[in-house]
């Protein structure tokens, strides 16, 4: 028998063999899946989102339209501002995302002063449900997120973002959703794609959001929030209501791209 320590190429060919013949059968390639992202592994690495700092919020509106023209209002003249349905069931507009409380309120007063709004009201970053619980220790700030995000149920839900040019509205709802709570997400569906990290479909918890491909491709022209049990709340699209869907509809599951998660 020969020494294999005087034939190193003899053992390294059998060692070789041995974890071949370990691998077993060959598979056939498997198909390609839309959750097999090929940047998950850079997205694992996204940095939280930034806190919401010092808002101004304004108006009190009845009807959506008028808080809608505000809103659009604002944005026209380069103000990221965005409307929402409040607690008390009335429509506001809140704007801004100052460092200090002198600059939010200096913005507002200029506005007041040019007459594009009346009355407002300076949001403190203390308020939110985010910087609450970090600071008390207690709450389910994902439980919050599903909670305002349900307020939206059955609203016409109009948004002036970027995905508006693709026919949705649904980038808007989520962004307001984490907004109100304290998470400044970025405002349209793609941007919100990166900002997150990657979470398999079947560990998905409650606040995170889930994208779409919907109009073929992989390109992410849709988003919703997650609510547990396999569903998700959207907008549709514009001038259809805020509703619940099912991750196994299968639209869905066809246009499926992946979920994130921010917390």
């Amino acid at each position: 028998m020969l020494p294999l320590m005087r034939y190193p190429s003899l053992l390294i060919s059998g060692l070789l063999l041995l974890l071949c013949s370990c691998a077993g059968p060959e598979r056939p390639p498997s198909q390609p899946s839309r959750e097999l992202d090929p940047i998950a592994i850079l997205l694992e690495e996204a940095p939280p989102l930034s806190k919401m700092g010092y808002a101004v919020q304004v108006g009190a509106f009845s009807r959506l339209s008028n808080a809608v023209r505000l809103e659009q209002l604002l944005t026209a003249r380069g103000i990221d501002a965005y409307h929402f349905l409040h607690e008390s069931g009335l429509y506001k507009v809140r704007f801004g995302n100052h460092a200090q409380y002198a600059a939010a309120r200096n913005t507002a007063e200029r506005l007041q002063d040019q007459g594009l709004i009346d009355s407002f009201f300076i949001v403190v970053p203390q308020a939110y449900a985010a910087a609450r619980i970090a600071r008390s220790g207690q709450g389910d700030l994902r439980g919050e997120l599903v909670t305002t995000v349900r307020r939206f149920l059955g609203v016409p839900y109009r948004w002036g973002g970027e995905d508006r040019n693709n026919g949705f509205d649904c980038s808007g709802l989520t962004m307001v959703s984490y907004r109100l709570n304290g998470l400044n997400l970025p405002r349209n569906s793609r941007m919100q794609f990166k900002a997150g990290r990657y979470v398999a479909k079947q560990r998905l918890q409650k606040g995170d959001l889930v994208f779409f491909a919907t109009k073929g491709g992989k390109r992410v022209t849709h988003v919703g929030m997650y609510i547990g049990r396999g569903n998700f709340i959207h907008a549709p699209r514009t001038g259809k209501t805020v509703r619940v869907a099912s991750l196994s509809n299968r639209f869905f599951q066809r246009t499926y791209v992946g979920g994130r998660t921010y917390l």
